[in-house]
């Protein structure tokens, strides 16, 4: 066992009740005023406090077996400093999160993270709810019931950190709903979060197998129905999953060094890969299908339909439509006539052990949770944990996600102070983190929130809902036409800023955080479009003890929303604290100020 710091019991705690007043005398009016508060930094973001993250019970044998050795801030020395760790590693920062941080210190927390149970499944949560009756619903034709489900897979649940590293790890291995036209697609979409979730803190050599052979990711990337060769009308394997599987989801374009930067041979990138490998690659991935082996056929009107428990299971292999052509690829070379299971297995252990894996995962994970645009040597020191737990294991995840959190860019407070350090918090972690953090709950426990990908009134961005397999943003954009150009500094998040998607942004949490989502029928599973009914919304259960205090009001939000990047006594916290003082105060008189101090997290 790794020994922690204890942390320093005199320093000041998010939970002193010093700054709590008498319960207020006129609670209709002072939730408006905390709402208020809430969208002073929800123009930027969200607010609060409750009910959000590591819930659940902790009677469970905790380990900590990631490296945990050599980093120089391991215990949190303030509040801020655990709101900071908190708000990369799971989605929110609430008062009782960051005691448990301050008591336990960052390995422990990881520790406790890393052992927890997995937390109710997608797929679970989606049959409890009768969304597997074939009926006249036609759930089994309909994308919002995974809809519904991925809302509260993020905004609810006791496992927060394993699934913000599967959010990630599902902007890394893309197979978005927007393209899914089959029979149970909202069954295929629980079961392909449930992978990501399930597989977070495992290996990521059996993260790649259990991605490649999901009826999802076999429907958007066309691994479903690929058939081998044959020369008498010209077919061939499709390309498509091989292609994307080197360019985005292993090796990437170029030859990297271990710190992520470029190999050069006279100065210009090398290649990581060829026509040639994709085509070779591409024959390995021939074969597969949905697996409807049970036989089960359900009628509907006047047809069947299959079962829906293919869209769980792993593709099934036929060789007879298998290429038995040798493949080389990437200096490998699968003999002719080699079983088609085993050649995928060589496959994918080709493109596991390639020395590009480590920094091209590394740097985009760091990207992810910590900063756009990381350094060398930060990216150096993820590759390695990735390269080797310390432990002679390749791929272990719990000790590249500890890399990533441990790091002294990630906890040292010289950060801070970088004009160059920390990312754009993208549009749905911002509302996740307002739903968390204030303690939202679905009063029917339906989580009737559909899509919110419209940029003109939504948030611009939905969960599992990326454009493209290339994400809502490539990981190596540059904004044009600003001061992060002639550096060339990446910062991907802000590809998905322009005038609508800011203004839409604003009004659409404008009305969330006043009201909350208004939902068609709450009480019924079907999406029934009537009778809507605010039925997610926020309690605000602290802040109702604090609205009598501007001051303090604006510093608890600073703390759980930004770490306290709202410095106390600066330009915006007064420019706050006057709004709020101002008479009459509500959401909808102050959400048109804005908190760069919230968009952009250190």
């Amino acid at each position: 066992m790794t020994n922690v710091e204890t942390p320093d019991p005199s320093a000041p705690s998010a939970l002193d009740p010093g700054i709590a007043d008498a319960a207020p005398d006129h609670p209709t009016a002072l939730l408006a005023s905390a709402a208020a508060a809430a969208a002073l930094l929800a123009a930027c973001g969200g607010g609060g406090e409750s009910g959000g993250g590591g819930g659940g019970s902790d009677s469970f044998v905790v380990t900590v077996d990631f490296n945990s050795t050599g980093y120089a801030n391991t215990t949190p020395t303030t509040d801020a400093d655990a709101a900071r760790f908190l708000q990369q590693a799971q989605f929110s920062s609430t008062v009782e999160e960051i005691a448990k941080v301050r008591s336990n210190g960052y390995v422990m927390w990881l520790a406790t993270e890393f052992s927890r149970p997995l937390g109710p499944t997608g797929w679970d949560w989606l049959e409890a709810r009768g969304y597997g009756a074939a009926n006249t619903h036609s759930y089994f034709f309909n994308m919002y019931p995974a809809e519904f489900m991925i809302w509260q897979q993020l905004l609810s649940g006791p496992d927060p950190a394993r699934r913000r590293m599967a959010l990630a790890l599902s902007e890394f291995f893309v197979a978005s709903m927007t393209s899914a036209e089959f029979t149970w697609r909202s069954h295929a979409y629980a079961s392909w979060w449930d992978t990501l979730t399930r597989n977070a803190f495992g290996n990521f050599r059996q993260l790649l197998e259990d991605v490649t052979l999901h009826p999802a990711m076999g429907w958007f990337l066309n691994t479903k129905g690929n058939q081998k060769e044959n020369p008498s009308t010209g077919r061939v394997p499709d390309e498509n999953y091989a292609r994307e599987v080197m360019q985005l989801f292993t090796i990437g374009l170029y030859e990297l060094n271990l710190d992520g930067t470029l190999k050069r041979n006279n100065g210009q990138p090398i290649d990581s890969y060829t026509q040639s490998d994709v085509t070779n690659l591409a024959r390995v991935f021939t074969g597969y299908d949905f697996d409807t082996s049970d036989g089960v056929r359900i009628p509907v009107d006047n047809y069947t339909i299959e079962s829906r428990a293919f869209a769980r299971k792993p593709m099934s292999f036929n060789a007879s439509r298998h290429s038995n052509l040798a493949a080389t690829f990437l200096g490998t070379t699968i003999p002719a006539n080699t079983p088609g299971r085993t050649a995928l297995g060589t496959a994918l252990d080709t493109l596991f052990n390639h020395p590009n894996v480590g920094p091209f995962f590394a740097r985009q994970m760091i990207q992810r949770l910590v900063t756009s645009n990381p350094s060398a040597a930060y990216v150096a020191h993820v590759a390695a944990a990735f390269n080797d737990n310390g432990k002679g294991v390749r791929g272990d995840l719990k000790a590249v996600w500890a890399a990533i959190l441990l790091h002294d860019e990630a906890r040292g407070p010289q950060t801070l102070a970088s004009n160059t350090f920390g990312k754009l918090r993208e549009p749905m972690l911002r509302f996740v983190q307002w739903a968390r953090t204030f303690g939202a709950q679905s009063a029917a426990g339906s989580w009737k929130i559909f899509e919110l990908s419209n940029p003109a009134d939504k948030l611009g961005q939905s969960p599992l809902r990326a454009p493209s397999v290339f994400n809502f943003f490539r990981p190596g954009y540059v904004p044009p036409n600003t001061t992060l150009t002639a550096s060339g500094a990446t910062a991907p998040e802000f590809q998905l800023v322009n005038e609508t998607t800011v203004g839409g942004y604003l009004n659409f949490m404008q009305d969330v955080i006043q009201r909350g989502i208004n939902c068609p029928e709450p009480g019924v599973p079907q999406a029934a479009y009537t009778n809507y009914l605010y039925d997610v919304k926020a309690t605000y259960s602290r802040e109702l003890s604090l609205v009598t205090d501007a001051t303090a009001l604006v510093r608890h939000l600073s703390l759980v929303l930004c770490a306290s990047q709202v410095a106390p006594g600066s330009d915006n916290e007064l420019l706050m604290v006057t709004a709020l003082n101002a008479t009459p105060v509500t959401a909808s008189s102050s959400t048109d100020m804005a908190c760069p101090q919230y968009l952009i997290q250190k």
